[in-house]
């Protein structure tokens, strides 16, 4: 199946793939409707609702800072909701630290790296979580989201893909789809910037270059020897990571 087959349509998101159908290197493939990858599902519209219940998912995993949450529609869901913000609040003085390391890179797949880099490093607990979560939840299909599902989503979900045995170079193709699903909106945010600096970093992040996932996943593994062994130098058991592949393959 075509990787772009992958894309689901759920009114109101943007941004929604399956992460079934991925090879690993033991020679099977990773299993469709088990894990969705998404941006915000609180936007979703009613017809949007009725295709996640209808794909089976019992479990969401919300990798949102506490400030977004507040901004989401109520409703009541009948669905388990595990909230793991894997960075900290807006308002925390680690971002403009990270904003400088992006600003301070030659170009747009340097900086994506360099900050995915500091990301997987400053809050390397909050990324294991994250993949804890997913390995404890309840049976059923369960979706991951962050705001635009590209860069917070996008690194667990590599997580997730390298732990299952994916190819480095499949996920970062799979990552890079963001930047297409996106693409429309991000020129609409980006259009929105307050001022030059401002639309200079807004510029800088929308991207999502397949190279600087691969160089971000080769670093983690030249660095701590795989995927499994990053994650258990945060926190995670050697039976959560069993169960985080048993959701994939």
């Amino acid at each position: 199946m075509a990787l772009r087959d992958r894309n689901l349509a759920w009114e109101g998101c943007f941004n929604v793939r399956d992460l079934g159908g991925h090879p690993t290197e033991d020679g099977r493939e990773t299993r469709f409707g088990s894990i969705i990858r998404a941006d915000s599902i609180r936007q979703l519209s009613e017809t949007g609702w009725k295709s996640l219940a209808d794909h089976g998912i019992t479990t969401i995993v919300d990798l949102r800072v506490h400030s977004e949450l507040a901004e989401d529609p109520p409703r009541d869901l009948s669905i388990d909701v595990v909230h793991v913000p894997v960075c900290p609040d807006f308002d925390s003085p680690h971002w403009p630290e990270i904003d400088a390391i992006g600003a301070a890179a030659p170009d747009y797949t340097a900086a994506t790296e360099a900050v995915y880099l500091e990301f997987l490093q400053r809050f390397h607990e909050r990324f294991t979580r994250a993949v804890i979560a997913v390995a404890r939840s309840r049976e059923g299909a369960l979706v991951i989201h962050c705001a635009g599902g590209k860069d917070r989503t996008g690194l667990v979900v590599a997580l997730l893909l390298r732990l299952a045995g994916v190819l480095i170079e499949d996920i970062a193709v799979d990552y890079a789809l963001s930047g297409d699903n996106l693409h429309d909106e991000s020129l609409k945010w980006i259009a929105e910037a307050e001022d030059e600096t401002e639309h200079a970093r807004r510029r800088r992040i929308a991207v999502a270059p397949a190279e600087a996932m691969v160089a971000v996943l080769e670093e983690v593994e030249r660095g701590h020897g795989s995927v499994g062994v990053y994650l258990k130098s945060g926190g995670a058991t050697d039976e959560d990571l069993e169960l985080a592949r048993a959701r994939l393959v």
